[in-house]
């Protein structure tokens, strides 16, 4: 079920209300969030629903049996039996067809013959995402972090919560879990802040992300046929689309969450405005980010040990998250520039340096960072390596050809987005602004920006696109 589609619309205040006529009585309120959830996710393929059932129940029986594990080889067998299942569940659905391309592709050139087959598999949405979410519990009980749950009911919400199951953020179950646990008041607050989240969520995903998607499209498809500035405008473009689309969802989903008590981790802090970096990948999808550092990098032995050790636990990180998003070479050379762009912040001890919030005097750092990470996403948006570099080629050439027209409104659009996130770049989100200094005494302005940006969604809305992050 898609956010941006008449169903939900339609799903979302039938859940409300029913899920506060019975806040009275916690289990009964769990279980019809769960029942909502399954609901939700179930729409696109009932069959996915076997898959997060199934993970669901595997590592809440391991982490039940692992917490009360006295002997220390029994843990490290249950909780490789954890990461066995989940890692094996991401290695059929994601990657076998993946590997085994390429193992035939090499077997070729070695002169070898190979008859192996192929799978057609359907990626189940969101696979990526719960996966992560579950192995986080075990690994945290594993580690005597956390103590496992009793309450099958609030773990599978945990694990099936439906403003994140597909695009998170990704939870960890000692800030969600908890707040599954306890009664919830409904807070006029929270939830006014909620909607106001939601709606720039929108405003990102319809009004800006669907608008640019045909113009990215049409320079990637056929970069010989486009000149050297159209070329520079659509990786611009995408990079635009791409933040649009995916914190677009994020602060779709943490607004909504508001609405029935419950929050979520803020997973983008203005990314674009970052002056280097290792700022940007502070500031970008923050829940996989500190997923990786705490489950991958630090156990490595993080920016500790050797100059050698160090680059390793940097390249491994990054190249783990380039792979984390998809099958494919592109999404690996991704990563691996991201972690040629970062080291040398590292080695030098300057990838901290930027930890408060930008200013206008920091604007060629902020255009620098953003070309660096523009030239990176070319290699995520392609399809395959060769149009990657075939992209960059034609950039290089500086030749003519076709222009991409981009109109007045979107160009407004953008510079309005600009503006908002610039304005609440200090804040959990952008419109939040609003309820501060003279804004917060002047209600009709509020509401006059409030009711512009919800006409521009219904305005826009027609295309219900799906978001990019559901095909990881």
């Amino acid at each position: 079920m898609l956010f941006n589609s008449l169903t939900f619309f339609c799903f979302l205040p039938i859940v409300f209300v029913l899920y506060w006529s019975v806040r009275t009585n916690l289990r009964v309120q769990n279980i019809f969030l769960l029942f909502a959830s399954y609901v939700f996710y179930g729409w696109w393929d009932v069959r996915f629903l076997t898959l997060i059932i199934a993970s669901t129940a595997v590592d809440f029986i391991l982490g039940k049996i692992m917490d009360t594990a006295s002997s220390s080889v029994k843990r490290k067998l249950l909780i490789s039996a954890s990461m066995i299942f989940n890692l094996g569940l991401l290695g059929v659905f994601k990657y076998y067809n993946f590997f085994i391309e390429n193992f035939v592709v090499l077997s070729d050139r070695m002169g070898l013959s190979t008859n192996l087959v192929l799978l057609k598999i359907i990626l189940p949405v969101g696979i990526s995402f719960y996966t992560f979410q579950t192995m986080s519990y075990t690994i945290d009980i594993y580690r005597k972090k956390l103590k496992h749950t009793s309450d099958f009911i609030a773990f599978a919400a945990f694990v099936g919560y439906f403003p994140q199951l597909v695009a998170g953020p990704i939870e960890r179950a000692a800030h969600l879990l908890p707040q599954l646990g306890e009664i919830r008041v409904f807070n006029s607050t929270n939830a006014a802040n909620g909607l106001r989240q939601a709606l720039w969520g929108f405003f990102k995903k319809v009004v800006i992300a669907d608008a640019v998607a045909p113009l990215v499209d049409l320079a990637f498809s056929n970069p010989e046929s486009y000149s050297s500035l159209a070329l520079i405008l659509g990786a611009v473009l995408f990079s635009i689309q791409i933040y649009c689309d995916f914190s677009g969802y994020s602060d779709i989903a943490i607004g909504i969450s508001k609405l029935f008590g419950i929050e979520l981790k803020q997973n983008f802090r203005t990314p674009y405005f970052s002056r280097d970096i290792g700022e940007f990948w502070r500031r970008w999808h923050i829940s996989l980010s500190t997923w990786f550092r705490d489950y991958i990098y630090i156990p490595l032995g993080g920016s500790k040990g050797s100059t050698a050790l160090k680059i390793r636990n940097t390249f491994a990180i990054f190249l783990v998250s380039g792979f984390w998003h998809g099958a494919n070479w592109t999404f690996i050379f991704w990563g691996l520039i991201n972690a040629i762009l970062f080291l040398p912040l590292m080695l030098s001890k300057g990838n901290r340096k930027h930890l408060d919030h930008a200013t206008l005097k920091d604007t060629h750092k902020i255009i620098w960072t953003f070309t660096l990470t523009t030239l990176a996403w070319i290699f995520f948006r392609a399809d395959s390596l060769s149009e990657a570099m075939d992209y960059l080629q034609q950039i290089i050439r500086v030749h003519g050809g076709l222009s991409l027209t981009v109109k007045p409104s979107l160009l407004l659009f953008i510079t309005l987005l600009i503006i908002g996130d610039w304005l609440g770049r200090k804040n959990d989100f952008a419109l939040s602004f609003l309820t501060q200094g003279v804004l917060s005494k002047t209600a009709p302005a509020r509401i006059a920006i409030y009711m512009t940006l919800a006409y521009l969604i219904l305005l826009y809305s027609g295309g219900q696109q799906t978001f990019i992050y559901f095909q990881f």
